[in-house]
């Protein structure tokens, strides 16, 4: 990541009591405890989303969530970018990725969409891929599956049961990629899985 002044951790999920504890707002709840270890509340409104600004690992970070709903999270992410001067490789974006089994994580860098609409929304909105990706295992409701049901279900009983540990897990990464950097993490939180 460069040295400039400001980065953005963004989770992505949809908005709203309806999809709040569903596996598509996995970033969302990362986000959300990663607030929640700094002592701090996501309770700002700017650009289409929820923020707090706050000093995290010695770093000048915003927590973000768009509010605009998955498909259209690129928007927002990059109204934040553009106004306070932050490179898309100083952006980390947390999200769900049913190409991973359930509370698996996988830190990525400069990688194409992988068909996940919230990613290719921010690809879009950039019109480069350059950011870090923290891809939370949510699963995949197996071949001729409900794909759609499924990202947008609540998660399961067996689920909930590794659901804190899954979070807790990749909102380390995040504080590990601040701290450390992208590469240390990658080696770290990947070779884990």
């Amino acid at each position: 990541m460069s040295d400039l002044k400001f980065k953005i951790i963004a989770g992505l999920g949809n908005p709203g009591k309806n999809y709040a504890l569903t596996r598509h707002n996995i970033g969302f709840l990362v986000v959300e405890a990663l607030a929640s270890k700094s002592r701090l509340s996501i309770d700002k409104t700017r650009f289409d989303s929820e923020y707090v600004k706050a000093q995290i690992k010695g770093q000048e970070v915003f927590l973000v969530k768009p509010l605009t709903y998955m498909n259209k999270s690129g928007f927002p992410i990059y109204k934040f970018a553009s106004y306070y001067k932050i490179d898309i490789e100083d952006i980390i974006i947390v999200h769900d990725d049913m190409d991973l089994a359930f509370g698996k994580i996988k830190i990525v860098k400069s990688r194409g969409h992988g068909g996940h609409n919230g990613v290719r929304s921010i690809v879009d909105a950039f019109g480069k891929k350059d950011c870090t990706r923290i891809r939370v295992g949510v699963g995949h409701p197996g071949s001729g599956g409900d794909v759609t049901g499924h990202v947008l279900g609540s998660f399961s009983p067996d689920e909930i049961k590794i659901l804190e540990h899954c979070i807790d897990t990749a909102s380390d990464a995040c504080l590990y990629i601040l701290e450390k950097g992208v590469i240390p993490a990658m080696n770290l939180f990947n070779a884990k899985q």
